[in-house]
């Protein structure tokens, strides 16, 4: 049975259950210019390729047009985000123990995210904690988004472990190409924002529908 060294992660929908933060956030934002709301299964949908596709998704489709206006968008809503980010989020069930049993095997653990860089921090020191991730990437201007595997090999890099031995995880295609991309072993997870069909299509390696069966499937050491 072939052995992981490292382990990278999405946060939203695979580590923390952010959504209810990104629904406050996301309707906000556009009760402050009189639109009409989205509902919780359409950010839902939305969500996975940084906060401006989340901009466009959710804005009339005449106002997402306008690249100057989802610029002013956007800054209003990472404003609401930072003051909501840490209002509702939890980590998933099981997590915290998957975690920490991959932390007693010193298992180096990152995260590379679509989310804000500063929101990927914030919950990774005050929810995810006292887990210590040696790697947090989020969403910074000028640097590419997943499936740009660039970000995720950056912490395969800094670990000094080669990417074959890496298993990146994630609940969306958008991250099941990442990993493809960075050639990762790709597993998707079933509790996060998409359906097991999305993963599936997507090519995921590995599908697992709890934390509890990642060590039954996959060998870290």
């Amino acid at each position: 049975m072939k052995t992981y060294k490292a382990a990278i992660f999405d946060m939203d929908g695979t580590l923390a259950d952010t959504l209810a933060d990104l629904h406050d956030s996301v309707n906000e934002m556009l009760a402050h210019y009189n639109f009409p709301p989205r509902t919780i299964d359409e950010v839902r949908q939305f969500v996975g390729n940084g906060a401006r596709k989340l901009m466009i998704r959710s804005l009339p489709a005449d106002k997402a047009a306008d690249e100057k206006f989802v610029d002013e968008a956007l800054a209003y809503y990472d404003g609401c985000y930072a003051r909501h980010c840490l209002n509702k989020v939890k980590p998933y069930d099981g997590i915290p123990e998957f975690l920490a049993a991959l932390e007693a095997k010193k298992i180096p653990l990152g995260i590379c995210t679509n989310k804000q860089h500063f929101a990927a921090i914030d919950i990774t020191e005050k929810i995810l904690a006292p887990i210590k991730f040696s790697y947090v990437s989020g969403d910074k201007p000028g640097q590419p988004r997943k499936p740009n595997p660039a970000r995720a090999l950056a912490g395969a890099e800094l670990f000094g472990v080669a990417a074959e031995d890496v298993a990146y995880f994630g609940d969306t295609a958008v991250d099941i190409q990442t990993a493809l991309n960075a050639g990762f072993l790709a597993v998707g997870v079933t509790w996060g924002f998409r359906p097991r069909s999305e993963l599936v299509e997507s090519g995921a390696q590995i599908i697992v529908d709890s934390p509890q069966e990642i060590l039954d499937l996959i060998n870290f050491a």
